[in-house]
């Protein structure tokens, strides 16, 4: 059965969200937005493509910054309204220079960074 992007559940701005997880490590990495448009990019070149919403355009991650997300599997889940995408990522996948943006902890009501900048 061959996968159609317009299938997906999207919200009213035309979106919906995505995640990225380090397909070796199963770490999350990140959470962005894709299109109809984007999801179908992503599929095509095999290099993770996302929605910006706050410049209103696409852009392939690692474009300009070498730090690269390329596609090892793409997942739907069960409501059509979130995907999975399973990256090997190349560098950080956090414009903070981190592996990934989950980098703040809640423990016992404090924020906690656990998570150090990598160094270039």
């Amino acid at each position: 059965m061959s996968f159609d992007p317009q299938t997906l559940v999207y919200d009213a701005n035309g979106l919906v969200p995505a995640i990225a997880q380090d397909a070796a490590t199963e770490e999350v990495l990140m959470m962005a937005w894709m299109n109809a448009e984007a999801v179908a990019k992503t599929l095509e070149s095999g290099r993770v493509t996302y929605w910006s919403r706050s410049r209103k355009s696409f852009w392939v991650k690692g474009e300009s910054s070498g730090h690269v997300q390329e596609l090892v599997e793409m997942r739907v889940d069960c409501d059509r309204d979130c995907i999975l995408v399973r990256v090997r990522q190349t560098g950080p996948a956090c414009h903070t220079n981190r592996r990934s943006c989950f980098y703040t902890a809640i423990r016992d009501g404090d924020e906690v960074e656990i998570m150090e900048p990598m160094v270039p």
